[in-house]
């Protein structure tokens, strides 16, 4: 197999280098998979840490079929497969071409396209056809335009069109973004056997606490505004202001990894925070059903990264036009709010992210069309609000009432009947 333009470096000894976190940003489709599951590789090395990552996500039962970047070096990666051990060998076929590859789960693209529109277009629509329904086609692409104009624009439409996940990896020479794509309907069951997926927007701080991406750039800001205050005024101590509030700002962003609840029944929190209500009502928007609404207060002590309560599929999203009053008061039923609504094995379940007073700005990052697992982070609110969560209420009953604590992906506050 000839090397596809699309794939080349961005000059002509540049290649586009691919680091451990974009190479688990690609293969977090793979990693993310509990059930057997079958993935093929195209475009690998021996030295990749592309391959590195799809091979630290296979588990028993799964299939990895791996085509390499250089048809002369099949007998080589083959050799580099076989030394990982048995294990690894049994799992791992490496195959002459994209030829003799099967049809699979999970399609990645272990070197970056760079190429023109069409030449990206062209290469997508040759490895989408190694997909079984329903199955996701991961690829990168460079962040910075240069010589990738092309590629970039026509990921960013096949996005818009296909689109299930998008990370943008800065840690990365150079940066590069992670285009998720999914060109037929995935089955909602799927979802359930799916772990939380791998996210670039959260930046680990230790093995259990990490820090959203929003937090960084704001901590970096008020940083920023520290130099230029000390350097505009050396003799004040104005500097302190932004200087001081650069940590507590950026932890405000903290985003801790939470283990969910074993109970397969089990509908988790959206959120951190204290529940407002637990009530009954309908709302024509989600359908013609009778919802259990449960209602968490987010304070500005409290972490504001949300998850999905329950597995499920994305299947609409849309803000609601309103207000901003204090987010604990009843008159927050009419902020701007953005509705998550999610198609179940149990029925519709909608996340309503509301704003606040204070909280001005929502973050979604789960597209129409994606899987979520339970507990899987979908976005997050800045500063003071609330987060509701709809279930079916013929099909639920809750197990929180006002006035509890809950928290966002380990407490449970209802169970599947």
């Amino acid at each position: 197999m000839s090397q596809s333009p699309a794939v080349r470096g961005t000059g002509p000894n540049r290649p586009v280098h691919v680091g451990e976190r974009a190479a688990r940003a690609l293969t977090t489709e793979l990693a993310r998979h509990q059930g057997p599951k079958t993935g093929l590789l195209v475009g690998a090395t021996t030295d990749s840490t592309v391959l590195a990552a799809a091979i630290d996500a296979l588990l028993p039962g799964d299939a990895l079929t791996v085509v390499p970047a250089d048809p002369l070096a099949v007998e080589t990666l083959r050799e580099h497969v076989t030394a990982q051990g048995r294990w690894i060998a049994d799992r791992v076929r490496v195959v002459d071409s994209l030829a003799e590859a099967d049809a699979v789960d999970v399609v990645v693209a272990a070197q970056p396209l760079v190429g023109t529109a069409d030449e990206t277009r062209l290469r997508l629509d040759e490895l989408a056809k190694y997909l079984t329904d329903g199955g996701v086609l991961t690829v990168a692409v460079p962040a910075r335009s240069g010589r990738a104009a092309g590629a970039i624009a026509e990921l960013d439409r096949q996005g818009a069109l296909f689109g299930v996940g998008t990370d943008l990896v800065l840690v990365n020479q150079p940066p590069v973004r992670v285009h998720r794509l999914r060109y037929t309907p995935a089955e909602i069951a799927v979802a359930a056997r799916l772990a939380p997926a791998y996210r670039t927007s959260s930046v680990p701080l230790t093995r259990g606490m990490h820090i959203d991406s929003n937090g960084v750039a704001a901590g970096a800001i008020a940083v920023g505004l520290a130099a230029l205050a000390r350097i505009a005024r050396p003799k004040s101590r104005l500097w302190l202001l932004p200087a001081l509030a650069a940590a507590p700002v950026a932890a405000f962003f903290r985003d801790p990894e939470r283990d969910l609840p074993e109970d397969a029944s089990a509908v988790v929190a959206a959120a951190d925070g204290q529940v407002l209500s637990v009530q009954r009502l309908r709302d024509e928007r989600f359908g013609d059903g009778e919802f259990l609404r449960i209602a968490v207060f987010l304070s500005v002590l409290d972490v504001h990264v949300n998850r999905s309560p329950v597995a499920g599929k994305v299947v609409d999203y849309f803000v609601a036009d309103g207000g901003f009053a204090a987010a604990m008061k009843t008159a927050a039923e009419h902020n701007v709010a953005a509705y998550t609504v999610l198609d179940t094995d149990h029925g519709t379940v909608v996340v309503a992210q509301r704003t606040g007073l204070i909280a001005r700005r929502i973050v979604q990052r789960a597209p129409i069309g994606s899987l979520l697992a339970r507990g899987e982070r979908i976005g997050l609110i800045r500063f003071g609000s609330r987060t509701d969560v709809y279930l079916p209420a013929d099909a639920a009953d809750p197990v929180v009432g006002a006035g509890d604590r809950v928290v966002g992906g380990a407490s449970v506050i209802a169970r599947w009947r």
